[in-house]
């Protein structure tokens, strides 16, 4: 598919990478979403927390929302997300990855960017609902790797899917680690690792056969905590086996559903590989926008709706 042409066009002063990635992710509001918790019991003993808001009217159409590292079904790219679908029919299941709902999962493993196993336990579970006609995924930085995943390894993806978006994706995930650890981003992946790490803490008590204060100690950046927690706590042999196995650009060719990813040129947490400009050329299905602006999950635009959020609803409704 050609690559797509952006119109998005920032305030002045959210032109900056830094100023829209932090306003988004720390300064923006968003009231009048009334959200209904349920748990969906797994497989394997643990659970996933999701937060419902509905249309106005009964609605045979839901968006499942996938948030990023560290966040939950209340930061506000997931509600304005959902305020925009309700306001437009779109009833909206806000997932909260394990571990991320306020409640400590019950596993030694939690959550990561290539889990597609917990998405399809959300799906089947949305489905059971029966009453869903029209499903669509939107995935936002970790959660649009998870989607994106999800949407092309594999063949049998159930036929309510009719669409997927993802913004600020980072689809190498090697790639997008090694832009996070540069100086520039510093303060970043130090709030992120700082979070991690204080999840991770409770579970050394919980499960002193896998993990122990020495080896928590010995976690000084993001790619240490990959090696020592995320690919030990999820099958994998380390971090870069990890990175490897979980990034979705690898399956965007085999994506067999219309398909949007947003990825600002200056989303300082992105390299070059996660353009999938080639990709996109090649697969019918996929659409990709690379705006000039937009930062982090940063697309502020007019009314508090952002052009992310605006753009999602337009591509599934011209469907």
């Amino acid at each position: 598919m050609p690559i797509i042409e952006s119109t998005y066009k920032p305030p002045f002063w959210a032109k900056k990478s830094f100023t829209s990635t932090v306003f988004s992710g720390l300064a923006r509001r968003v009231k009048g979403v009334v959200q209904t918790r349920e748990r969906i019991d797994l497989d394997d003993g643990d659970f996933i927390d999701v937060d419902w808001s509905y249309a106005e009217n009964p609605s045979d159409r839901v968006i499942i929302l996938l948030h990023g590292l560290e966040g939950n079904a209340q930061r506000p790219y997931i509600t304005g997300a959902s305020k925009l679908f309700n306001q437009n029919e779109v009833d909206a299941c806000a997932v909260n990855f394990r571990g991320c709902s306020g409640v400590p999962n019950k596993l030694y493993r939690s959550y990561h960017s290539g889990a597609t196993e917990d998405l399809d336990a959300v799906i089947k579970y949305v489905l059971e609902k029966n009453r869903y006609k029209e499903i669509y995924i939107k995935g936002i930085s970790l959660g649009a790797n998870m989607a994106l995943k999800y949407a092309g390894e594999r063949n049998d993806l159930p036929k309510e899917i009719k669409a997927v978006v993802a913004i600020s994706a980072p689809c190498d995930l090697k790639g997008s680690c090694d832009a996070l650890m540069h100086l520039k981003n510093r303060h970043y992946a130090i709030r992120f690792l700082a979070h991690l790490k204080d999840k991770l803490k409770p579970k050394l008590e919980q499960f002193p056969q896998n993990i122990s204060l020495r080896d928590l100690n010995s976690i000084k950046s993001l790619v240490d905590f990959d090696n020592v927690y995320t690919s030990k706590a999820h099958g994998f042999k380390d971090a870069i086996d990890y990175y490897e196995k979980a990034s979705c650009l690898q399956f965007l060719p085999n994506i067999k559903v219309p398909t949007l990813i947003i990825n600002a040129l200056n989303d300082s947490f992105l390299s070059a590989e996660c353009y999938p400009v080639k990709e996109a050329k090649q697969n019918p299905n996929l659409h990709l926008e690379m705006p000039k602006y937009g930062g982090h999950v940063g697309f502020i635009d007019k009314r508090n709706v952002y052009y992310n959020e605006r753009k999602a609803l337009d591509f599934i409704n011209q469907l």
